[in-house]
């Protein structure tokens, strides 16, 4: 890491990459952090000393990554160059000034991270609202200022003093739709998700978006949205919401019971999952513990409506960027009618007591040892509770490295599976950090990765090494084919409910995945108008 340090700091920075003129940026600095006391001893400098070596230098903005405001710094101290943690920390305090492999930098929000931690700051290194939103940039020349008040960090509220909130919108309500849903109770965690924020990894944006991207796009096209639009992603059931006027829903994903509760009737309607329905006025939806699965995806015609950022309404939980978690009383707006038609979308349920998830070796498998590299495709990997949107941690037998030292701080991509020098496996999923310094193993197919965002905590994992040109069908590593499997059709203007085989719908999805529309509408049809000749039984109108 320190050839990595030394290039870029020897660079010819003074000119970011957009054109503008490079700034001095001074960072204030409590110091004190957690790991303060060992970087003095691993250094010989002693607590004094690191303070004085951090503040006594300049150092050099080089290039973004990690997440949102994430600067590396680089030509300060070489006396200050220390390893990273064995072990990277689940949470690192938002501010936190840290080093690691010649580096600097500052965490913008609440992460995890495996730098070594000196202090904190108050200033926010990432503010969307602020122009540009990143306080340090490319080519800045930072330095750090050593202070003794408390310094308060974070992001700024929203949604504070108890007021209710527009869950898709966490600034101005301009233009955004009268809220047609409020959050009764959020669950353990609901978010809203899109298709995510791609293209942005330069400015250390990860993609975030629907950890299971099938069950989003299930969802949506159930109700007539384009596949990508903003739903609800809630983890382990518990959600309930209660309607001010009548939608068309659907809930994919898990297991989950899926019940509609009217209070004037003191009914209660069972929904079957992936099965579209009308939520009338004044009715409750809740949702129940899933016993397969974790996370559940409510699409409603026309989508979650908000105010974008970087294109996208996706809550990221590395970076904080989008709407907050919802709340109890949160309102919910939804956007417009599409327009467009309901599609034939099967809904498999999680299933197996282990889950297969295929990968490609490497790029850094030369890191560990010839036993070890074979080892990670032959034991079976526990997923632990401390795993989040961010990755999967495992547990298991750990791994041997062939080599030591530190990997160059390189970048990252979903699917990314990084051993820190503890030897346990992370899976990187939708809000993983863009760069990074643990070697990477091996990466998961892309395809394998909705079957990676339902592994419970318990749940059993096993790794099996494929051609990155012939990876094999997905459907084999897949739960079981479901019995039977409900969508909804519009035909002549009206929309119907369809219950069919498990192994038509199958045959259907492979049909929708190869982009066969016109013989799904030539398939779906007839089948819809034959069955409506026969009489009820088949087909459910829903509207």
């Amino acid at each position: 890491m320190r050839r990595v340090a030394e290039a870029v700091a020897e660079a010819d920075l003074t000119t970011p990459p957009g054109g503008d003129a490079a700034r001095d940026v001074t960072v204030e600095v409590v110091y004190g952090g957690a790991d303060l006391e060992a970087v003095g001893e691993l250094t010989g400098l002693g607590i004094d000393g690191v303070v004085a070596a951090h503040t006594g230098t300049a150092w050099r903005a080089a290039f973004g990554g990690f997440a949102p405001g994430f600067v590396y710094l680089s030509g300060g101290d070489r006396r200050l160059e220390v390893p990273r943690l064995d072990s990277p920390r689940t949470v690192v305090p938002a501010g936190s000034v840290a080093v690691a492999g010649g580096f600097s930098a500052v965490y913008p929000g609440e992460s995890p991270g495996g730098w070594r931690l000196l202090g904190r700051t108050g200033q926010r290194m990432w503010d969307e609202t602020r122009d540009p939103p990143a306080l340090i940039a490319p080519g800045d020349t930072v330095r750090f200022l050593a202070v003794r008040e408390s310094l308060a960090v974070g992001r700024a509220a929203t949604g504070a003093g108890g007021t209710a909130r527009e869950a898709g919108d966490p600034g101005s309500q301009a233009g955004v739709p009268d809220p047609a849903l409020t959050v009764a109770d959020p669950g353990l965690l609901t978010l809203v998700q899109d298709a995510g924020r791609p293209g942005h990894a330069d400015v250390g944006v990860t993609e975030a978006g629907a950890l299971d991207r099938a069950a989003l796009r299930r969802a949506n096209l159930a109700v007539g949205n384009r596949p990508g639009a903003a739903a609800l992603e809630n983890l382990n059931g518990g959600l309930a919401l209660r309607t001010g006027r009548a939608l068309l829903v659907a809930v994919t994903g898990t297991d989950a019971e899926v019940r509609v509760e009217d209070p004037g009737s003191a009914t209660t309607r069972l929904i079957p999952a992936g099965h579209p329905f009308e939520l009338l006025p004044g009715e409750t939806l809740r949702l129940g513990a899933p016993s397969g699965g974790l996370r559940c995806y409510v699409a409603v015609r026309g989508g979650v409506a908000g105010r974008p950022v970087l294109g996208s309404v996706s809550h990221d939980s590395l970076s904080g960027l989008g709407p907050a978690p919802l709340r109890a009383g949160d309102r919910v707006s939804v956007g417009p009618d599409p327009g467009g038609h309901a599609r034939a979308i099967p809904e498999p349920l999680p299933g197996g007591e282990i889950a297969v998830l295929r990968f490609v070796p490497g790029p850094r498998a030369d890191w560990f040892t010839a036993g070890s590299a074979a080892a990670f495709a032959s034991r079976t990997w526990r997923v632990t509770p401390q795993s989040n949107r961010i990755g999967l941690r495992l547990e298991g037998e750990s791994l041997e490295r062939e080599r030591t030292g530190e990997l160059p701080t390189e970048g990252m991509v979903r699917g990314s599976v990084q051993v820190p020098p503890n030897g346990l496996p992370v899976l990187f999923l939708a809000d993983h950090p863009v760069t990074g310094g643990y070697p990477v193993i091996g990466t998961v197919v892309d395809a394998d990765l909705d079957r990676a965002a339902q592994l419970r905590p318990g749940a059993e994992v096993w790794f099996v090494s494929v051609d990155p040109d012939d990876p094999g069908a997905a459907r084999a590593a897949e739960a079981p084919v479901p019995e039977r499997v409900s969508f909804s059709i519009e035909i002549e203007g009206r929309l119907y409910g369809v219950t069919v085989p498990g192994v038509l719908a199958v045959a259907l999805e492979d049909a929708l995945s190869r982009g066969d529309d016109p013989s799904l509408e030539l398939i779906l049809r007839p089948l819809v108008v034959s069955i409506l000749a026969q009489g009820p039984g088949g087909v459910d109108p829903l509207g």
